[in-house]
Protein backbone atom coordinates (compact mmCIF):
# COMPACT_ATOMS: atom_id res chain seq x y z
CA UNK A 1 0.00 0.00 0.00
CA UNK A 2 3.21 2.40 0.01
CA UNK A 3 6.23 3.08 -2.02
CA UNK A 4 6.74 -0.34 -2.94
CA UNK A 5 3.62 -0.59 -4.11
CA UNK A 6 4.11 2.72 -6.49
CA UNK A 7 7.22 0.48 -7.68
CA UNK A 8 4.90 -1.97 -9.42
CA UNK A 9 2.80 0.15 -11.19
CA UNK A 10 6.31 1.89 -12.45
CA UNK A 11 5.91 4.57 -10.53
CA UNK A 12 9.56 4.16 -8.91
CA UNK A 13 9.78 5.39 -5.54
CA UNK A 14 12.78 4.57 -3.21
CA UNK A 15 11.25 3.01 -0.40
CA UNK A 16 13.37 1.09 2.86
CA UNK A 17 10.17 -0.10 4.23
CA UNK A 18 7.35 -2.06 3.45
CA UNK A 19 3.52 -0.86 4.23
CA UNK A 20 0.79 -3.39 4.45
CA UNK A 21 -2.59 -3.26 4.85
CA UNK A 22 -4.16 -6.30 6.90
CA UNK A 23 -7.62 -7.51 7.61
CA UNK A 24 -8.53 -6.68 11.44
CA UNK A 25 -9.64 -10.38 12.32
CA UNK A 26 -8.10 -12.19 14.85
CA UNK A 27 -7.24 -15.36 12.73
CA UNK A 28 -5.25 -12.74 10.90
CA UNK A 29 -3.33 -11.04 13.14
CA UNK A 30 -2.50 -14.79 14.45
CA UNK A 31 -1.20 -15.16 11.02
CA UNK A 32 0.66 -11.74 10.98
CA UNK A 33 2.48 -12.86 14.40
CA UNK A 34 3.95 -16.30 12.92
CA UNK A 35 5.29 -14.56 9.92
CA UNK A 36 6.81 -11.76 11.76
CA UNK A 37 8.24 -14.24 14.19
CA UNK A 38 9.91 -16.22 10.93
CA UNK A 39 11.24 -12.42 10.15
CA UNK A 40 12.43 -11.90 13.10
CA UNK A 41 10.68 -8.92 13.43
CA UNK A 42 11.14 -6.52 16.33
CA UNK A 43 8.71 -3.40 17.06
CA UNK A 44 10.80 -0.64 16.85
CA UNK A 45 7.99 2.01 18.78
CA UNK A 46 4.84 2.69 20.03
CA UNK A 47 2.20 1.98 19.71
CA UNK A 48 2.31 -1.50 20.88
CA UNK A 49 1.18 -4.51 18.59
CA UNK A 50 -2.47 -3.61 19.59
CA UNK A 51 -5.94 -4.36 17.17
CA UNK A 52 -7.26 -1.57 19.30
CA UNK A 53 -4.51 0.74 18.55
CA UNK A 54 -4.25 -0.56 14.87
CA UNK A 55 -8.20 0.59 14.30
CA UNK A 56 -8.33 3.88 15.89
CA UNK A 57 -5.49 4.62 12.77
CA UNK A 58 -2.22 3.93 14.34
CA UNK A 59 0.59 2.38 12.24
CA UNK A 60 2.73 0.00 14.19
CA UNK A 61 6.71 -0.44 12.73
CA UNK A 62 9.03 -3.82 13.20
CA UNK A 63 12.42 -3.95 12.08
CA UNK A 64 13.54 -7.30 10.86
CA UNK A 65 17.02 -9.77 11.52
CA UNK A 66 16.46 -12.66 9.81
CA UNK A 67 19.20 -13.77 7.40
CA UNK A 68 18.15 -12.57 3.74
CA UNK A 69 16.06 -9.60 5.50
CA UNK A 70 18.03 -7.67 7.59
CA UNK A 71 17.44 -4.15 8.84
CA UNK A 72 14.28 -4.34 6.66
CA UNK A 73 11.30 -2.18 8.38
CA UNK A 74 7.54 -3.24 8.58
CA UNK A 75 4.54 -0.96 9.04
CA UNK A 76 1.41 -2.25 9.31
CA UNK A 77 -2.06 -0.56 9.71
CA UNK A 78 -5.58 -1.88 9.04
CA UNK A 79 -7.71 1.55 8.74
CA UNK A 80 -6.39 4.13 6.27
CA UNK A 81 -7.26 8.06 6.41
CA UNK A 82 -10.66 8.75 4.15
CA UNK A 83 -11.02 5.15 2.55
CA UNK A 84 -13.37 2.31 2.63
CA UNK A 85 -12.67 -0.63 4.65
CA UNK A 86 -10.64 -3.48 3.87
CA UNK A 87 -12.82 -5.51 1.97
CA UNK A 88 -13.73 -3.01 -0.42
CA UNK A 89 -10.32 -2.42 -1.03
CA UNK A 90 -9.51 -5.95 -1.03
CA UNK A 91 -12.02 -6.22 -3.57
CA UNK A 92 -10.58 -3.94 -6.07
CA UNK A 93 -7.53 -4.36 -5.44
CA UNK A 94 -4.61 -5.42 -8.18
CA UNK A 95 -3.04 -8.87 -8.34
CA UNK A 96 0.66 -9.17 -9.82
CA UNK A 97 2.69 -12.64 -10.37
CA UNK A 98 5.97 -13.41 -10.94
CA UNK A 99 7.74 -15.66 -12.79
CA UNK A 100 7.38 -18.42 -9.65
CA UNK A 101 3.92 -17.77 -9.36
CA UNK A 102 3.91 -15.82 -6.12
CA UNK A 103 1.29 -13.47 -5.60
CA UNK A 104 1.07 -9.81 -4.93
CA UNK A 105 -1.76 -7.92 -3.91
CA UNK A 106 -1.45 -4.07 -4.02
CA UNK A 107 -4.20 -1.32 -3.83
CA UNK A 108 -5.57 -0.30 -7.45
CA UNK A 109 -4.37 3.02 -8.33
CA UNK A 110 -7.22 4.75 -7.75
CA UNK A 111 -7.03 3.76 -3.88
CA UNK A 112 -2.81 4.13 -4.18
CA UNK A 113 -3.21 7.67 -5.08
CA UNK A 114 -6.10 8.22 -2.55
CA UNK A 115 -3.42 7.05 -0.07
CA UNK A 116 -0.73 8.77 -1.18
CA UNK A 117 -2.50 11.63 -0.56
CA UNK A 118 -0.11 13.04 2.43
CA UNK A 119 1.76 15.77 4.37
CA UNK A 120 4.23 14.83 2.69
CA UNK A 121 6.19 16.46 -0.32
CA UNK A 122 7.53 13.99 -2.04
CA UNK A 123 4.10 12.06 -2.35
CA UNK A 124 2.54 14.38 -4.55
CA UNK A 125 4.95 13.93 -7.37
CA UNK A 126 4.39 10.16 -6.82
CA UNK A 127 0.67 10.88 -7.43
CA UNK A 128 0.88 12.87 -10.67
CA UNK A 129 2.65 9.87 -11.93
CA UNK A 130 0.64 7.37 -10.60
CA UNK A 131 -2.52 8.83 -12.85
CA UNK A 132 0.06 9.64 -15.59
CA UNK A 133 0.40 5.98 -15.85
CA UNK A 134 -3.45 4.85 -14.86
CA UNK A 135 -3.94 7.41 -18.06
CA UNK A 136 -1.37 5.99 -20.61
CA UNK A 137 -2.98 2.38 -19.81
CA UNK A 138 -6.82 2.88 -20.40
CA UNK A 139 -6.40 6.37 -22.97
CA UNK A 140 -8.12 3.87 -25.64
CA UNK A 141 -11.18 2.12 -23.90
CA UNK A 142 -11.59 4.91 -21.41
CA UNK A 143 -14.50 3.56 -19.12
CA UNK A 144 -16.93 5.56 -17.02
CA UNK A 145 -15.41 4.85 -13.93
CA UNK A 146 -11.71 5.84 -15.66
CA UNK A 147 -12.72 8.98 -16.95
CA UNK A 148 -14.21 10.25 -13.58
CA UNK A 149 -10.76 8.97 -11.66
CA UNK A 150 -8.45 11.09 -14.31
CA UNK A 151 -11.08 14.36 -13.57
CA UNK A 152 -11.22 13.87 -10.05
CA UNK A 153 -7.53 13.43 -9.43
CA UNK A 154 -5.48 14.54 -12.75
CA UNK A 155 -2.44 16.80 -11.54
CA UNK A 156 -1.27 18.62 -13.99
CA UNK A 157 -2.75 21.03 -16.25
CA UNK A 158 -2.34 19.57 -19.38
CA UNK A 159 -3.60 17.01 -18.90
CA UNK A 160 -6.89 17.90 -17.23
CA UNK A 161 -6.91 20.55 -20.23
CA UNK A 162 -7.36 17.58 -22.41
CA UNK A 163 -9.98 15.29 -20.40
CA UNK A 164 -12.11 18.31 -20.39
CA UNK A 165 -12.04 18.35 -24.37
CA UNK A 166 -12.59 14.81 -24.54
CA UNK A 167 -14.81 14.35 -21.86
CA UNK A 168 -17.30 17.67 -21.99
CA UNK A 169 -19.93 16.37 -20.65
CA UNK A 170 -18.73 14.53 -17.66
CA UNK A 171 -15.87 17.32 -16.91
CA UNK A 172 -19.08 19.53 -16.51
CA UNK A 173 -21.36 17.12 -14.09
CA UNK A 174 -17.54 16.59 -11.97
CA UNK A 175 -17.32 20.80 -11.01
CA UNK A 176 -19.47 20.38 -8.15
CA UNK A 177 -16.85 17.85 -6.82
CA UNK A 178 -14.06 19.57 -8.11
CA UNK A 179 -13.81 23.25 -8.52
CA UNK A 180 -11.35 23.95 -10.70
CA UNK A 181 -12.39 21.48 -13.11
CA UNK A 182 -14.05 24.96 -14.61
CA UNK A 183 -10.68 26.50 -14.94
CA UNK A 184 -9.64 23.39 -16.91
CA UNK A 185 -12.98 23.93 -19.20
CA UNK A 186 -12.05 27.35 -20.91
CA UNK A 187 -8.21 27.12 -20.27
CA UNK A 188 -6.31 29.34 -17.92
CA UNK A 189 -2.80 27.32 -17.42
CA UNK A 190 -1.51 30.00 -14.62
CA UNK A 191 -4.84 29.91 -13.14
CA UNK A 192 -4.76 26.16 -13.11
CA UNK A 193 -1.87 25.64 -11.69
CA UNK A 194 -2.41 28.06 -9.04
CA UNK A 195 -5.64 25.54 -7.70
CA UNK A 196 -4.18 22.78 -7.98
CA UNK A 197 -1.05 23.74 -5.39
CA UNK A 198 -3.80 25.44 -3.08
CA UNK A 199 -5.73 21.41 -3.76
CA UNK A 200 -2.39 20.16 -2.73
CA UNK A 201 -2.35 21.93 0.45
CA UNK A 202 -6.03 21.85 1.59
CA UNK A 203 -5.16 18.27 1.30
CA UNK A 204 -2.41 18.25 3.12
CA UNK A 205 -3.97 20.38 6.22
CA UNK A 206 -6.62 17.46 5.98
CA UNK A 207 -4.12 15.13 6.97
CA UNK A 208 -2.40 16.89 9.75
CA UNK A 209 -5.39 17.50 11.43
CA UNK A 210 -6.19 13.73 11.19
CA UNK A 211 -2.95 12.52 12.22
CA UNK A 212 -2.81 15.43 15.02
CA UNK A 213 -4.90 13.74 17.87
CA UNK A 214 -2.79 10.57 16.99
CA UNK A 215 0.24 12.18 17.51
CA UNK A 216 -0.59 13.24 21.09
CA UNK A 217 -1.93 9.77 22.05
CA UNK A 218 1.45 8.62 20.80
CA UNK A 219 3.41 11.37 22.33
CA UNK A 220 1.72 10.21 25.80
CA UNK A 221 2.49 6.44 25.25
CA UNK A 222 6.42 7.29 24.76
CA UNK A 223 5.93 9.45 28.05
CA UNK A 224 4.40 5.85 30.02
CA UNK A 225 7.32 3.62 28.05
CA UNK A 226 10.24 5.88 28.66
CA UNK A 227 12.81 4.39 31.12
CA UNK A 228 12.70 6.23 34.87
Amino acid sequence: MGGQACVFYGAAQVSKDIDFLVLAEAENFARLQAALAELQADRIAVPPFDPEALARGHAVHFRCHAAGVEGLRVDVMTRLRAMPEYEALWDRRTTFVDVDGVEYHLLCIPDLVQAKKTQRSRDWPVIELLVTIHHREHANTAPDDCIDFWLREARTPELLVELCRRFPKRAAELTACRPLIRLAEEPSLDELRTALDAEVRAEQTRDREYWEPLRRELEQLRREHRPH
